[in-house]
């Protein structure tokens, strides 16, 4: 069932059209579609607001094809997420409306265009070498239906780079602040700002970075209030809590 279908059905009930047990038996139907290699959850967006995301790495391009394939069927955005360039020849091959985002690795295939909310995310990343991470983020965010404000390259090494974009951080519902190295950045930003700050560790750095866990140790022991973390390199997931926070605020 798709979402669509859900809402006409609900209507129906609440209109008298249709009788209670004619609604349990549509909505009791099997959620999941087998595809034998994978258990498609379809019905994720009538729980969560947004479909399954498919996780891109490890899969075959024809398996990516399919999941999205029973995915659109039902009439919802789709979102893949680490990506490699022959997934996203297959895709764009095979759906007119796939958009590859190369930096962020990751595909979109939005058919309807949904409009935005009306609250704003910002996502901040503090060296070039986070932009991977950051976008990953900021692409997850805007498919879910938020707008987005992104900035980059302001590290503490140069704090008045970040000082000089302050009015768009404090404007935003939550900020994504997205850094590696020691991973400073998010503690700076929760002292600026009085939204929820995700902080996203990246593994760049030199040796020492340990592959992102200096940075995630930093950001799990930060002093600035309202600080939370997800893990190293997950902008996917940063993304995602920031898009539901806003919804939150929105309501």
């Amino acid at each position: 069932m798709t979402s669509t279908e859900a809402i006409r059905l609900l209507e129906q009930f609440r209109a008298g059209g249709i009788g209670r047990d004619k609604v349990l038996r549509a909505f009791q139907a099997a959620p999941v579609a087998d595809l034998g290699f994978a258990q498609v959850d379809t019905h994720r967006a009538l729980r969560k607001g947004f479909p399954e995301v498919i996780f891109g790495a490890g899969k075959m391009p024809q398996q990516v094809l399919k999941i999205a394939a029973k995915l659109l069927e039902r009439e919802q955005r789709i979102l893949i997420t680490r990506i490699t360039p022959q997934h996203a020849r297959a895709l764009r091959k095979k759906f007119k409306h796939a958009v590859h985002h190369e930096l962020g690795r990751c595909v979109t295939i939005d058919p309807r265009r949904l409009p935005k909310r009306a609250g704003r995310i910002a996502v901040v990343c503090a060296g070039t070498s986070d932009l991977p991470v950051a976008e990953e983020a900021r692409i997850t965010a805007e498919i879910m239906g938020n707008p987005v404000d992104q900035i980059v390259d302001v590290g503490v090494a140069g704090l008045h780079r970040l000082l000089a974009r302050l009015e768009t951080l404090q404007r935003a519902n939550v900020v994504v602040v997205v850094a590696g190295m020691e991973g400073a950045l998010p503690s700076v930003v929760a002292g600026l700002v009085s939204s929820p700050v995700i902080a996203v560790p990246t593994s760049v750095g030199y040796g020492a970075s340990f592959g992102g866990l200096a940075a995630l140790l930093g950001m799990l022991n930060s002093c600035g209030s309202g600080v939370t973390v997800v893990n190293i390199d997950n902008g996917f997931g940063a993304g995602y809590a920031a898009s539901q926070i806003n919804a939150l605020a929105r309501k």
